[in-house]
């Protein structure tokens, strides 16, 4: 009996120790500890002489203020819940254009009507999901958002797809979504009596002397749909090269179909004599586009870590899409630690794109062609952009708001400028808080 008692002992005690680690508690560290705040606000100022609402000449100016508050609360140990609401106020002296007779002044593309669309609201709203397997190389998640302005809606959704591998020195993603628009369809004022059946009858053209060519008699037809949509795939490969080195490696690919042109944008014909009501010039027509468009873009990026103080990130991306339009993007963005806290962010970038091959400048398209645009942001043109960063960065939150623990400040001035004459300036203020339980 003592032999046999000693022959299974190993195997008690085995039983034993195993059914002890089984029911011992295994940590997992939460992907997200505490909920975190986000508030974010920009500003954004143009101007240029090249505007598409007035075919291509007058006035860009334009100014955007945009607020956003973005919300992140984790569900669990894995899953992250995360809500976005942003909302953009601008005021543009072009859409002002739109209707240019509104009594407010002397009619004159360079100067701003005070009509109702000279300024409106944009918002939007995003919710997303992500969930993290357990050893944490897997990660997907989903999103659903809903944007509105006066003229335009927009209801997307999308996921993606994340996989990290080679002892988490590989990352691969993968991305998908669709957005579903909707235009109002709102014509310059002069056209839509044409496309109604007044034509010189209205009582625009009889409130006004209509100089130049008093034979005003465009063949405006309103577009038979309003409807856009957008699908999206793309992909993106990180890898450690070493210690110091890390480069990726992105692809996308975009299809839209449907009403690509904007309905208020002017064209101007070079074998129609222009009509002019006091010195604003008649539209012989709205932008007419394709009605579908494939794009793709391959890009990379290589951050180069130099030492303590310093860190190279360079990027470069290039495009090409079946209207005729390539570009090819190198930024550079060196991020100088001047403290365990702070960092300094200088950037250049450099944009330079061939025209579409429906483009021409104001006046200078045909009546016979089937497609024709005078926005200049499908032109040929090269463009320059200089930015600044500060960034304050606080892991242990120790500054404190109420109940919120400040962990981070991302400080960002640009100024933007293209070949044509076109100039924007941006600022950007980024607070991120840690809910302090």
């Amino acid at each position: 009996m003592r032999i046999l008692f000693l022959l299974l002992l190993p195997f008690c005690c085995t039983s034993v120790r195993a059914q002890k680690t089984d029911t011992l508690p295994v940590y997992k560290k939460r992907v997200l500890e505490s909920a975190e705040l986000q508030i974010l606000t920009s500003y954004y100022s143009q101007d240029g002489d090249f505007a598409a609402v007035t075919g291509g000449t007058g006035t860009e100016e334009l100014t955007d203020i945009h607020p956003t508050i973005i919300v992140s609360v984790p569900i669990n140990a894995d899953d992250v819940m995360t809500a976005s609401v942003g909302i953009s106020a601008y005021t543009s002296a072009s859409s002002s254009n739109i209707n240019p007779f509104d009594g407010g002044g002397r009619a004159n593309p360079f100067q701003a009507s005070s009509g109702a669309s000279q300024g409106d609201n944009w918002t939007n709203l995003t919710l997303s999901y992500a969930h993290n397997s357990d050893d944490r190389n897997t990660i997907w998640s989903g999103f659903l958002s809903g944007s509105a302005e006066y003229d335009y809606t927009s209801v997307g959704f999308g996921g993606s797809l994340t996989r990290i591998m080679n002892q988490k020195n590989t990352e691969l993603n993968l991305k998908g979504s669709a957005y579903i628009d909707g235009w109002q369809r709102i014509y310059p004022t002069e056209l839509r009596p044409f496309g109604g059946g007044a034509g010189l009858e209205d009582g625009l053209f009889q409130r006004y002397q209509i100089t130049g060519n008093e034979n005003y008699a465009p063949a405006f037809v309103p577009f038979a749909t309003s409807g856009r949509q957008s699908y999206n795939f793309g992909f993106n490969l990180s890898q450690i090269l070493t210690r110091n080195l890390q480069g990726t490696l992105s692809f996308d690919l975009v299809r839209q179909n449907g009403l690509l042109s904007t309905p208020f944008q002017r064209v101007y014909f070079a074998d129609v004599t222009n009509s002019f009501i006091e010195d604003f010039a008649l539209a012989d027509d709205v932008e007419r586009l394709p009605a579908s468009r494939t794009k793709l873009a391959f890009g990379g990026r290589l951050h180069t870590y130099l030492n303590e103080w310093f860190v190279l990130r360079s990027f470069y991306r290039y495009y090409q899409d079946d209207w005729g339009i390539s570009s090819h993007t190198l930024q550079l963005e060196v991020p100088v630690k001047i403290s365990s806290k702070f960092t300094l962010r200088p950037a250049y970038r450099l944009y330079q794109q061939t025209a579409a091959d429906y483009f021409a400048p104001f006046d200078e398209h045909l009546s016979t062609s089937e497609f024709y645009t005078s926005d200049y942001d499908l032109s040929e043109y090269v463009a320059n952009q200089y930015s600044f960063g500060v960034s304050y960065t606080d892991i242990l939150t120790e500054s404190k708001i109420f109940s919120l623990g400040l962990k981070s400040v991302d400080l960002n001035l640009s100024s933007y400028g293209r070949d044509n004459g076109f100039r924007a300036l941006h600022g950007s203020l980024g607070l991120k808080f840690i809910w302090d339980k």
